[in-house]
């Protein structure tokens, strides 16, 4: 497996909070900072708010009219800026077990979220959850159960598979898509749990196993996966052979998305270590960035 030092990496953006989400649209990175409670846009060097979400901001994506969808973490609800206004568009608070998080919006405006099934604590007992779908005419329902931790979510270019990120699983599952937005087939495409799960979280860190927190698809059906065990990022293909890892150092990576004007920048968003910092107040959360030899998919 081919390794990229830390060095090799060119920061974006950095001392904020809790970076997390990015996505590129229409020549810009957008990115969720958690605790400041914005999403930020960067374009040519230059980052801006574009609205503010009290409830903390995670999942970014647009509808089919080209409006932001956040997800708000706290009080589990999907939101919608206009560029004027943020409005609700669904509260999932009746399947989220936990506050919500990683979300995709597909071609045709259905939003997958996922949330964290229990309080996020290192020494709580993980639980079992549910994705959500919530259609553009804001209802919701769940799509799919017994999930641990269901976190990034990448869509094939056909449409026909979901691939979600189980960060207390240690593994990437894979669902097959029907026109109505439905899963079924559920499968495993990865497993990293070769020293099998435990019952929290702060166990799950210490079996060393990759714990997948964000994922960007590339153009040759292989993932790039943020190690949130602390490890930096990998690019693995189905089942589970790890073809390349960029080091972030003393950070971790929590989520990628792969962008650019060709599609070849791998932006990773880091931050302190997991339960070794308070990050309201310890702001070194960044984006950094670097050239890959294969592109975004589609």
């Amino acid at each position: 497996m081919e390794t990229a030092p830390a060095d090799s990496l060119a920061v974006v953006i950095d001392g904020y909070s809790f970076l997390e989400d990015p996505r590129w649209r229409d020549g810009a990175l957008y990115v969720s900072d958690f605790f400041t409670r914005q999403v930020l846009r960067v374009r040519d060097g230059a980052h801006e708010r574009v609205c503010e979400i009290e409830q903390q901001p995670s999942g970014l994506g647009w509808d089919p009219d080209g409006n932001l969808l956040v997800v708000s973490m706290l009080d589990r609800c999907l939101l919608r800026f206009d560029g004027e206004r943020v409005t609700r568009v669904a509260d999932l608070s009746a399947w989220a077990t936990g506050p919500c998080n990683d979300m995709l919006v597909d071609p045709r405006g259905r939003a997958y979220v996922g949330n964290m099934g229990g309080d996020g604590e290192a020494d709580s007992q993980l639980v079992e959850t549910v994705l959500v779908r919530v259609d553009p005419d804001g209802s919701a329902r769940p799509v799919a159960d017994g999930l641990r931790f269901p976190n990034g979510l990448a869509l094939t270019p056909d449409g026909r598979t979901l691939l979600l990120a189980e960060t207390y699983g240690a593994r990437i599952s894979a669902f097959d898509v029907a026109d109505d937005g439905s899963l079924a087939n559920r499968r495993t495409w990865a497993d990293f749990a070769t020293d099998g799960l435990r019952e929290t979280a702060r166990e799950m860190v210490a079996t060393g196993a990759i714990l997948p927190d964000g994922i960007a698809l590339d153009a040759e059906g292989a993932l790039w996966v943020a190690d949130a065990a602390g490890k930096g990022a990998f690019r693995v293909r189905e089942g589970g052979e790890l073809l390349e890892r960029v080091d972030t150092g003393a950070l971790t990576a929590f989520s990628v998305a792969l962008g650019g004007a060709d599609g070849r920048t791998l932006f990773v968003c880091a931050s302190p270590t997991l339960f070794e910092t308070d990050y309201p107040h310890d702001h070194r959360s960044c984006v950094l960035a670097r050239t890959v030899r294969v592109p975004a998919a589609g």
